[in-house]
């Protein structure tokens, strides 16, 4: 493979539907592609990694879970990060979610410097910046859908009435209106999923992080989570950052990067290629990597 732009273009998607794969250095901020992609976005970057390691382990017993990661992520991106087990993904979104600390580098989200920040202030960021959705939906089984959406905002002392306001909002654009007085065991997994993704939203967060969220969905409804994540994506501009294994999830965002052994190994960007390209083009790479596979469409 070269050390630039790859581009491969399919053959039904029109002149402008292409997908676009650019190994490390570019993320680096030293490609072309890269730069005007950037250079178009007014706002500039909303999440924005620069050199991050994370060492675990003692002098004599060191395991460098990451090594100078950088890239940047632009305000409405819906972002995949793939690999496989082991490779640093989740220990990469952990950091960017400033669960965990970075052992060097900078993490900036929303023009701050989270890396440096007090706890306390940094409980109060991560509450309001960041929306989060798990591999397990984490709803509070004593509290209604309506309530575990409103929850976060009740938390911020939203007024009760913008409170009622922006749950209904958020649950009629994501198709769950009608569990919003059900608790969670009378919900679907899928349901309670379309739940924490709303709960994740209706705070209207800088970035919305993502853990493996279909991983405990069956393809159905694994399908309806990621349809939903694509509409939060679309309609509220939501930018969604997303850990997965699994090639067909990763062919709904419209930008794929790829960890092996702690470090970016390349990335995709969908542009206007169907989605059946897409995941054609990621399952490439994955070969490639000769990590995990996925399901098919």
């Amino acid at each position: 493979m070269s050390m630039g732009m790859h581009t491969i273009d399919t053959r039904d998607g029109g002149a402008n539907a292409r997908v676009q794969m650019t190994l490390p250095s570019s993320l680096r901020g030293t490609s072309a592609p890269v730069r005007q992609f950037a250079t178009a976005q007014a706002a500039g970057p909303v999440l924005d990694v620069r050199h991050v390691e994370k060492v675990y382990g003692s002098r004599n017993n060191v395991t460098r879970a990451l090594a100078d990661v950088s890239f940047s992520v632009m305000r409405g991106e819906f972002v995949g990060i793939m690999g496989a087990s082991g490779s640093g993904k989740s220990t990469l979104l952990n950091c960017v979610s400033t669960i965990d600390a970075v052992t060097s580098g900078s993490v900036s989200i929303n023009g701050v410097d989270v890396t440096g920040m007090k706890p306390a202030k940094l409980t109060r960021f991560r509450r309001e910046q960041l929306g989060f959705i798990f591999q397990d939906s984490n709803l509070l089984d004593t509290l209604t859908a309506r309530e575990n959406i409103a929850l976060p905002l009740t938390i911020s002392r939203v007024p009760a009435r913008e409170t009622l306001v922006r749950v209904e909002a958020v649950a009629s654009r994501l198709a769950i209106t009608e569990v919003l007085d059900k608790y969670p065991y009378q919900m679907s997994g899928g349901q309670q999923q379309r739940v924490a993704a709303a709960r994740a939203l209706v705070t209207n967060p800088a970035v919305i992080m993502a853990d493996e969220p279909t991983g405990a969905l069956d393809s159905k409804n694994a399908r309806l989570l990621l349809e939903c994540l694509e509409t939060m994506n679309r309609t509220y501009q939501a930018t969604v950052l997303m850990v997965t294994h699994d090639s067909f999830a990763a062919s709904y965002t419209n930008r794929v990067l790829f960890i092996r052994d702690g470090r970016i190994f390349t990335e995709l960007r969908r542009g206007g290629t169907p989605r059946q390209e897409f995941f054609n083009s990621i399952m490439e790479v994955v070969a490639m990597m000769g990590g995990e596979g996925s399901d098919a469409l």
